[in-house]
């Protein structure tokens, strides 16, 4: 991430503690931020936060979530319990993409999630948006004192505006989980020998030059529908400009034109400030709106208009402002189908389909299979650092034989869990389950240890064993997933990895 940020950017102010045990990600961090405008303070760890936070008084608090001694989960619930810090707006940072840590952090009380390396539009964005979110949030707080007592009406539009705030936050975090990039993808490293993807990716460079021309990406959820969308963009004259994906069916109504086209200040009650919505931040570059099928009906009528005029007009502004942005719209629904039940416009459906890419399930392009496990295989175990085990005939038949209803996200997760599993050795149809999502009890691979899972047994004596017991009962409990085991054992997720590799215990 280069540390100089983007010259379209309006700092707003603000103070910003960042807490990363990492002193390379704390510089860099600290100068894109400070170059934009805000006031920064550092900590290498989640003790030393603590002990300056009241002195710093932050508005936003960037937290690492794993690092040595107190994690990000246990600092972040620290701070919720303390009066002085319990508003502050915490955003989770990992090089991790796993649902999960996600899921975990939002439970902790984090607002947001940024994964490593970091894209600077999106750290500028997300940190704006959080900070004049928070103070929305404070002002709205104090008008809501001051506005006591008076008639019935006026409270309860506070209300319902103190509400629509609340939710706008629950629902902001959970864009995070939808708007992660996986990072071991890029533009040149789709992998395929599918004569039907081949097609597809043939056609995304000159699609990528027409930036005037909007797509709809349609296909089963796990097919790559954002992926393909990055492609577009990246491939296109405006990469360098901001790529905007936004999860249409996480945007609460009441909050929708506000977040979509922006608002001025004093637009409602609590807009205290202009605030730039997703099609500004979209500037020259592309917004990519995923589950297009479930936008409301009314906002539906209003986004057609955007892409017919090209302009949009913020909350409480008179005036409409041109804009120049790519619209890649993406659908796992059929949009005929919905049209036909009227909850979706048909004018809007020809308007963003003017270029159309069906997208393939990977029981589909059975032959894509082995190329794909292989990558993923040589990926998990370069993170491992063992070798990459090699797959048996019998497992590469079940695998090209088995229906992926979850498609390539499904076996990416199978084949993590695989090399972990076989411990470096041949991969076996009794490392991968083929069930309905939720994976088989671990066994042993301790070649002939008397090591054990059953929450009933008795822990080994022998250190060693008893330390490749406990892990194994961290991964059972954690449904074969690392990084949760990891969290839930207080160790980093290469610990796991080591662990768990020892083809036997040592002596």
């Amino acid at each position: 991430m280069s540390p100089t940020p983007p010259s379209y950017t309006e700092p707003i102010g603000g103070t910003i503690l960042i807490v990363d045990d990492v002193p390379a990600n704390l510089s860099v961090l600290k100068t894109t931020l400070e170059s934009a405008g805000y006031n920064v303070s550092v900590a290498p760890s989640g003790e030393i936060a603590l002990r300056i936070v009241n002195g710093v008084k932050p508005d936003l608090i960037l937290l690492d979530i794993l690092m040595p001694g107190m994690d990000g989960f246990e600092l972040c619930r620290q701070l919720k319990s303390r009066e002085g810090t319990r508003s502050v707006p915490v955003l989770f940072l990992s090089a991790q993409d796993d649902k999960k840590i996600v899921i975990k952090g939002f439970q902790h009380g984090g607002v947001d999630y940024l994964t490593k390396p970091y894209a600077v539009e999106e750290v500028l964005a997300r940190v704006r948006t959080h900070l004049d979110l928070h103070q929305m949030i404070r002002l709205l707080d104090k008008k809501n004192d001051e506005l006591e007592g008076q008639n019935k009406a006026l409270k309860i539009a506070v209300e319902e505006r103190d509400h629509a705030e609340k939710e706008r936050e629950k629902l902001t975090d959970r864009l995070a989980v939808i708007e992660r990039q996986d990072e071991h993808w890029d533009v040149d490293g789709i992998i395929t020998r599918s004569k039907t993807l081949q097609n597809i990716l043939s056609n995304l460079t000159p699609l990528s030059q027409a930036h005037t021309v909007s797509v709809l990406i349609t296909g089963e959820s796990g097919t790559g529908k954002e992926l393909i969308a990055r492609a577009i963009h990246r491939r296109g004259p405006n990469h360098n400009r901001p790529f905007i994906p936004v999860n249409c069916s996480a945007i609460p109504g009441e909050l929708a034109e506000s977040l979509l086209f922006g608002h001025r200040a004093g637009a409602f009650t609590g807009a205290a400030h202009d605030h730039k919505g997703y099609f500004e931040t979209a500037e020259d570059g592309t917004l990519f709106l995923d589950e297009i099928s479930s936008m409301p009906l009314d906002l539906q009528s209003k986004l057609l208009r955007i892409l017919e005029t090209k302009c949009i007009q913020r909350l409480g502004d008179q005036a409409e402002k041109k804009i120049n942005v790519r619209v890649v719209a993406a659908s796992n629904q059929d949009l005929q189908t919905r049209i036909a039940e009227g909850s979706f416009r048909q004018d809007l459906y020809y308007r963003l389909a003017r270029f159309i890419i069906t997208l393939p399930t990977l029981r589909e392009i059975p032959e894509d299979v082995p190329i794909l496990a292989n990558h993923f295989i040589r990926m998990f175990s370069a993170e491992m650092n063992i070798d990459p085990p090699t797959l048996s005939p019998d497992i590469l038949s079940a695998l090209q034989a088995y229906s992926f209803p979850g498609n390539v996200r499904e076996l990416k997760n199978l084949m993590e869990r695989a090399v972990l599993m076989c411990s470096g050795r041949e991969i076996l149809p009794e490392h991968i389950p083929f069930d309905t999502g939720r994976l088989s009890p671990i066994q042993p691979t301790t070649g002939g240890s008397s090591i054990h899972i059953n929450a009933a047994d008795d822990i080994p004596f022998n250190l060693a064993d008893a330390e490749v017991y406990l892990f194994r009962r961290a991964l059972k409990k954690s449904d074969g997933n690392m990084a949760a085991a990891a969290r839930l054992l207080g160790v980093g997720r290469q610990k796991v990895y080591h662990v768990l590799a020892r083809k036997k215990p040592r002596k």
